[in-house]
């Protein structure tokens, strides 16, 4: 009996089926051509456009490196670039917050627990246009932040433009992003506290841990990745905030403009394609040493944390 079509014979003898393999090169050469055209090939463009001075329409020549230095010799743009501490503050709180409320969901017994978790997950899945504009009302003038102070007893004279006021506008938008982000860092905390080996609780416990030492030496080093991940996530995050400053601060209205919200000015009010295509690139660079700089701390700081976590892990399964 011979050989289907699709099979024919390897030097050693194996069988090979040619339309598995034509199966699984055509799915691999799909992907690979979007992804050369779509991501690395533009990418290559904005490398290259970065040393002009173009417009959509005009290249006016070759400039070098000054698209570059104009982003740091230009006050407006370093502040703008300072302006993503303010987010990078509010990411810390988030995280803190968020690692807070698993860990009391994960260790304690409480009522209710799973109701707690949609509503801080909820905001999650609102689009962030819709939170923008909830947001602006909120914050507006005499309305629902302002008509909550009032009622406890803060007159409306006393308390500052929300979104005008640039000592507390850019804080205001912060917890924008704090209010829509929380609870999805809050579901991956304990989805990570939920994969550690209950026994080591038992043991703590045993060997008269309090709540507070149980975080530190066992959920801590235990959700070590997912931390590091979530970190990471947050601070890149930062450095390209849009959203709120766009839609809650009317496009970088009264000193809210961040970094992302220029490069956006510079290429589609502007014109200037080349200058935003460096700003771009700058982008880029200060978020890829933000994150080298995390995984060289979490590797090197934390590496005692991973220690110790070994050995109380192997204790726990000594005695249980």
């Amino acid at each position: 009996m011979s050989a289907p079509r699709s099979l024919s014979y390897a030097p050693g003898g194996r069988r090979v089926n040619w339309q598995k393999v034509a199966v699984i090169v055509a799915f691999g050469v799909v992907p690979v051509f979007l992804l050369l055209l779509f991501t690395y090939i533009p990418f290559a463009k904005m490398i290259q456009f970065s040393f002009y001075n173009m417009s959509y329409t005009k290249n006016k020549g070759f400039v070098g490196w000054d698209n570059y230095v104009k982003v740091f010799s230009k006050s407006e743009y370093v502040d703008a670039m300072l302006l993503s501490l303010y987010y990078m503050a509010g990411a810390v709180v988030q995280l803190s917050l968020a690692l807070f409320f698993a860990s009391v969901l994960s260790l304690e017994k409480i009522r209710g627990a799973g109701f707690f978790k949609s509503a801080m997950f909820f905001p999650f899945l609102v689009n962030g246009i819709a939170i923008g504009y909830i947001f602006k009302y909120f914050y507006t003038r005499g309305f629902v932040l302002d008509s909550v102070l009032q009622a406890i007893g803060i007159p409306l004279e006393n308390l500052p433009y929300w979104l005008r006021d640039q000592s507390v506008n850019n804080w205001s938008l912060v917890f924008t992003s704090l209010w829509k982000y929380c609870g999805q860092n809050m579901v991956l905390f304990i989805g990570a506290i939920a994969s550690i080996d209950p026994t080591l609780y038992e043991a703590a416990t045993i060997d008269g841990a309090n709540r507070w030492q149980q975080f530190c030496h066992i959920i801590l080093p235990g959700i070590k990745t997912v931390f590091m991940l979530n970190l990471i996530l947050s601070i890149t995050g930062s450095l390209s905030a849009f959203e709120p400053a766009y839609v809650v601060g009317s496009m970088g209205a009264n000193g809210t403009a961040t970094f992302f919200i220029k490069i956006h000015q510079m290429a589609h009010v502007s014109g200037k394609v080349g200058q935003a295509c460096a700003m771009a690139m700058v982008l880029m660079v200060l978020i890829l040493i933000f994150t080298a700089g995390q995984r060289l701390f979490f590797r090197f700081v934390m590496k005692d944390s991973d220690n110790t976590f070994n050995a109380k892990s192997n204790k726990a399964k000594a005695l249980w």
